[in-house]
């Protein structure tokens, strides 16, 4: 079905005019239809995080008294749960909502290990959170979406919210949209010197593209797997799993490399390391301004002072990079100073069209990883 088709759908049955959500790529042509028609705007806001959009769509209902539209990956459906609850519900405040999902780990169809599970449960959380929803897929009629919004309508005339959950290849749009940022570093260079400092520290790498070209890079240097720790699931909580590794290992230096998306998505993070002052963590953050790893939209990374922030919270060091000298430059300051320390390096938009994905499973990597946090003692 094509995108447009579908959001004139869901706009003139239900009088939508605001969208929130936060990109994936399984949405992508919704996404890029999105950017297309409304950019970022009052019209349509990209959230830090899943539940900022539910609590953003709320607003929006409240003040104008008509219904908001959020979209998501199944992966945050985790994030919403708590407003959805204990806000929207309505035994609550009866706020009525439409999600739009993205099926990731669909049951039968081969997928990432991190959505595997999320993917199996992905209908009963709707279920039990009283979310009616409609599975939209390649078969879906005009007919079928028709029928399916009278019957949402009732149920938001109530106070209740709707969800479309969206398989792989449902929606359509032939526009062509392109992100690009100014910045001329690419996040695969930016890794490479990072491993070449780290030497045989370790690593803790925020999912998407971030921990796939980590992965590669230590195939192509010939280095073991066993120093890094590759976050493929839980976005936004890199940096968490990286100060529980560096208070528990304090004679080991402990590098985050992270990513503007995730680190905005969980950015009270950077509040609890600055004041837990493990002096071996080292927080990296790979800022191309977008979510790139499902498809390149943007994030407000570049609206904000990521090096000033640091330092409020409580970081003893912090530093920007916008090029490779610059960045080699503050890598090359870090020997001897307490952490923890922070480096922002602004990133270009890209990565290889050969980029491949890791050959060894989680469960693989845990166990290699924690064998040598133990010689580490």
């Amino acid at each position: 079905m094509k995108v447009e088709t579908f959001i004139k759908e869901i706009k003139e049955k239900h009088s939508i005019e605001f969208f929130t959500g936060v990109p994936d790529s399984q949405l992508k042509p919704f996404c890029n239809y999105l950017i297309d028609n409304y950019r970022v705007s009052n019209k349509h806001i990209i959230a830090a995080n899943e539940g900022n959009a539910v609590a953003l769509a709320a607003g929006y209902h409240l003040s104008t008294g008509k219904i908001p539209c959020i979209y998501l990956q199944n992966s945050g459906l985790g994030n919403i749960i708590n407003p959805v609850a204990s806000l929207l519900n309505e035994r609550v405040y009866g706020i009525p909502c439409v999600f739009i999902v993205g099926w990731r780990g669909e049951p039968g169809r081969k997928d990432e290990p991190q959505h595997v599970f999320q993917g199996e449960v992905t209908l009963k959380i709707l279920e039990v959170m009283n979310i009616a929803y409609m599975v939209i897929d390649k078969k879906t009629t005009e007919n079928e979406l028709e029928k399916k919004m009278a019957e949402f309508k009732s149920l938001l005339d109530l106070g209740k919210s709707v969800a479309f959950v969206v398989k792989k290849g449902s929606l359509s749009y032939e526009e062509k949209v392109t992100y690009k940022n100014d910045n001329s570093i690419l996040r695969e260079d930016i890794i490479r010197s990072i491993t070449k400092v780290a030497k045989e520290d370790v690593i803790i790498s925020t999912t998407g593209k971030t921990s796939r070209e980590l992965f590669e890079i230590r195939e192509q240097n010939g280095h073991s797997h066993k120093y890094d720790f590759l976050t493929v699931g839980s976005m936004g909580h890199s940096s968490s799993i990286s100060l529980g590794i560096a208070l528990n290992k304090p004679n080991t230096r402990v590098w985050c490399i992270d990513g503007d998306g995730a680190a905005l998505m969980h950015m009270g993070a950077m509040a609890v390391i600055g004041a837990k002052l493990a002096n071996n963590y080292i927080h990296v953050i790979i800022n191309n301004g977008a979510h790139e790893s499902v498809g390149g939209q943007p994030t407000v990374a570049d609206s904000i002072n990521l090096r000033q922030i640091s330092l409020g919270c409580g970081y003893k060091f912090s530093y920007q990079a916008a090029n490779i000298d610059e960045l080699n430059t503050a890598l090359s300051e870090l020997e001897g100073k307490q952490g923890p320390i922070f480096i922002e390096v602004k990133s270009a938009i890209g990565s290889r069209d050969d980029l491949g994905r890791p050959t060894l499973t989680p469960i693989e990597n845990k166990i290699a990883f924690m064998e040598y946090l133990r010689e580490c003692d």
